[in-house]
């Protein structure tokens, strides 16, 4: 069943079986009066423990609009992540942690706010955050520095509970950890200006452990590289490559004038000068990364064309049906 504002609430969940029960209580009491149809997919990424039975245990209680996916084994919550959302039938997807800590009452107030604002996202800001010192500390850099590389300036990009739109969010793939970089992803088939923000409820973690270590910390970084090379150029990689082989091949050229100058003005040895090691290795570089680019964008013209996918995406158009405009009578073509 499918209307203007049905809704699918996307929650992945590993080894979160104390979780199972109170999450889908609280999931309906907070859509107890939501005004169009909706439905809860729950994707178990390979738990070891219990959470599966008590996943089925709550789809017998609560009715089959309760969907439940099981993955043979942990693939990482943006496998599980994006499995949600490949399922989703809604118009509207909303994403959440299963640790309790989001608060899914939240979520019909997002939906408002995203259509009244006219957003493609709603990102949930935990400005009250329950979680270790250390963890609030290095997710405040890890944001400030995501934010000033990306170009979308959001406080909060570790925050599971999102709204979409699903034509908008079903254009993302997502692979690896870059469930973290969701609004990222999504600013690179809509304009940023169509993504915002909102605070949310933020609770302490109840039952379970944490998923995340100190260690996600330099993934983030690592992660955040790929992140801008696809945003500035993924549909031209060739402008990356070449402007850095460039930059090798003018201080290569220009080493070299400088030791041609040396050599035949001056009438000095340059054998056993530095400056020509370093010059001929920026010219090698130059032509490596030149090439690099060209192979790029080999790769790049290839992937849109095999897979049938423009490098630009249309928000709406009118006048496909339109009539043409009629020449004038009496006035000849080509005149």
């Amino acid at each position: 069943m499918e209307s203007n504002n049905s809704l699918s609430v996307v929650i992945p969940l590993y080894q979160e079986e104390d979780n199972v029960a109170p999450l889908l209580a609280r999931v309906h009491e907070g859509l107890a009066d939501y005004p169009g149809p909706w439905e809860l997919v729950c994707v178990d990424d390979g738990s070891a423990d219990h959470t599966w039975e008590r996943l089925k245990e709550g789809q017998a209680r609560y009715g089959s609009h309760v969907r439940l996916i099981r993955m043979r084994r942990n693939f990482g919550q943006t496998a599980a992540m994006q499995a949600g959302i490949n399922a989703a039938r809604g118009v509207f997807i909303a994403t959440l942690d299963g640790d309790l800590q989001n608060d899914p009452a939240d979520i019909p107030r997002m939906l408002d706010e995203l259509q009244a604002r006219d957003l493609d996202l709603l990102q949930g800001w935990r400005k009250q955050r329950h979680d270790e010192p250390v963890r609030k500390f290095l997710s405040r850099v890890a944001n400030r520095l995501i934010a000033r590389v990306t170009g979308v300036n959001l406080h909060d990009y570790g925050c599971s509970l999102k709204v979409y739109r699903a034509d908008v969010i079903k254009r993302v793939r997502l692979f690896g950890e870059m469930h973290r970089f969701i609004p990222v992803w999504v600013a690179s088939v809509t304009s940023p200006r169509r993504i915002g923000e909102t605070v949310v409820t933020h609770r302490a973690r109840q039952y379970g452990s944490s998923k995340y270590g100190l260690s996600r910390t330099f993934r983030v970084i690592v992660d955040l590289l790929t992140v801008f090379f696809f945003l500035r150029f993924r549909a031209r990689p060739g402008h990356f490559f070449g402007s850095i082989g460039l930059v090798f091949g003018a201080l290569g050229t220009a080493g070299m004038a400088w030791l041609g100058f040396v050599k035949f003005v001056l009438g000095e040895s340059i054998g056993g000068r530095p400056l020509l090691i370093i010059s001929v290795l920026c010219l090698v570089m130059s032509v490596q990364m030149l090439t690099t680019g060209v192979l790029s964008e080999l790769l790049a013209r290839t992937f849109f064309e095999s897979a049938g996918r423009e490098a630009y995406h249309v928000l709406e158009a009118d006048g496909e049906d339109a009539d043409w405009c009629a020449p004038k009578q009496g006035v000849a073509p080509g005149h």
